[in-house]
């Protein structure tokens, strides 16, 4: 502020001298008092007290602001979904990192007709701009990524606009899902109902005097209408089984037995086609936790499936062995069917859970087939929190693998040492435990 003062003051004294000459000493006095009370009045109404405080503390705000992130920024980047803030000259002036992923590093500066390129998503800034808000789309292929987006423009004030991209690919694969399960559940329904209702219309007709050509038609008849039966029966134990998803069982459960009844009860099958069923149980096997219907039909899905895809004459293989466990995963069991076939190409092996997905359409549905046996044996395992695992080469044959979760051991209390003597008998050491697998 001084050396503000100072050129002031300076001007004021060359005036006073110019003044001063040819003046009595009174006057000369005089004029310097009321040059002195001019400058005064100057340097306060050009610098007012506390007029450089201010600006010093504004100086300050104006740094801190500057410091601090614009409030979109700080809006945005809170948002899980890619997001933009676009004035109405269609420039971006803030992206959370989602976006700068999605569209790229520049985004947040840049026109959006540019930087984004997509009809359908200018399309809905454009109806925000005009009012229509929130406006919303849907798109897919987006920037860098592939699937299917929904675009939400929203006006937020000021000529800003709030645009969101949130991802709907999982949503949209499962409505997919959902109407090909539908067209692929009423396409199995209709064909053997489309089978029987023919044969009805000969047997009334032409052949209702054919003693032979009746007695075949009734066979065929017979078998279309068991298919459907356990098309039926497969689609209600799916949707039992997605009913309890999330309820995971806790009866404890003794495998062995569970296994000599899936021998009984495949004995006349197994016999007719001249295999064996050979049962494998590991030593000691613990108990495991599950519901023992279910994990009867896994069983019996699974040896059913090497049934009629194993070659004949050929053992079928059933195992359970101890897991041991970790640091992240409890001690399971494995339960593994394995068969002599002609094997499953790589290909096939993700899809092989889909519902209705058959690797050979023909031969599964002549066998009996329905399309949703390996489906229901996934749903089962994982509702037990287990793993599916599946395995096969080509010419050799095919392994299908779950796990089961042992009963957790209990801590029993603590007893009092027993007085050690030379006769106490040391405690046994655990079995080894190993799968038995064909070389």
């Amino acid at each position: 502020m001084l050396r503000k003062v100072l050129p002031v003051a300076g001007a004021v004294a060359t005036a006073l001298l110019a003044l001063a000459q040819g003046l009595t000493p009174l006057a000369v006095a005089g004029l310097a008092l009321g040059a002195w009370v001019l400058l005064l009045a100057v340097t306060l109404i050009r610098y007012p007290p506390g007029g450089a405080a201010r600006q010093e503390q504004e100086g300050e705000v104006t740094k801190a602001s500057e410091r601090l992130p614009p409030s979109d920024h700080v809006g945005i980047d809170a948002l899980p979904d890619p997001a933009l803030v676009v004035l109405g000259s269609w420039r971006a002036v803030a992206a959370n990192p989602q976006a700068r992923q999605l569209f790229g590093p520049r985004v947040g500066s840049a026109d959006v007709r540019q930087s984004v390129r997509h009809p359908a998503v200018l399309d809905a800034i454009r109806s925000a701009m005009a009012g229509d808000s929130p406006a919303i789309r849907e798109v897919g292929a987006l920037g860098h990524a592939d699937g299917a987006f929904r675009v939400r423009a929203v006006a937020l004030g000021d000529g800003r606009h709030l645009v969101t991209f949130t991802d709907i690919t999982q949503a949209r694969v499962a409505e997919r899902m959902r109407a090909d399960f539908v067209a692929n559940a009423s396409h199995e329904l209709r064909t053997p109902l489309a089978n029987i209702s023919g044969f009805i219309e000969t047997l009334l007709g032409p052949a209702a005097e054919d003693e032979p050509a009746r007695r075949r038609f009734l066979e065929i008849m017979a078998r279309e209408s068991g298919r459907m039966s356990r098309l039926i029966d497969d689609l209600l134990s799916l949707s039992r089984i997605e009913l309890d998803k999330y309820v995971r069982p806790q009866a404890p459960l003794d495998l062995p037995p569970l296994l000599a009844d899936v021998g009984k009860t495949l004995a006349m099958r197994l016999e007719a086609d001249g295999r064996r069923l050979l049962i494998e149980v590991a030593d000691g096997l613990p108990q495991v936790i599950g519901d023992r219907d279910q994990i009867l039909q896994v069983l019996h899905n699974l040896v059913s499936n090497s049934l009629k895809y194993g070659h004949s004459g050929t053992p079928i293989r059933l195992s359970a062995a101890l897991v041991a466990g970790s640091a992240r995963m409890d001690e399971m069991v494995r339960v593994s069917v394995e068969d002599a076939g002609d094997g499953i190409a790589p290909e096939h092996l993700p899809r092989l859970t889909e519902r209705f997905y058959r690797v050979d359409t023909g031969r599964s549905r002549s066998m009996g087939g329905t399309g949703l046996g390996l489906a229901i044996v996934k749903h089962i395992v994982e509702r037990h929190r287990g793993r599916l695992e599946i395995t096969s080469r080509q010419g050799e044959g095919t392994t299908v693998s779950f796990t089961l979760p042992v009963v957790p051991k209990r801590i029993e209390p603590a007893e009092p040492e027993a007085a050690a003597s030379p006769s106490a008998v040391a405690p046994a050491q655990p079995a080894r435990l190993e799968l038995r697998r064909e070389p």
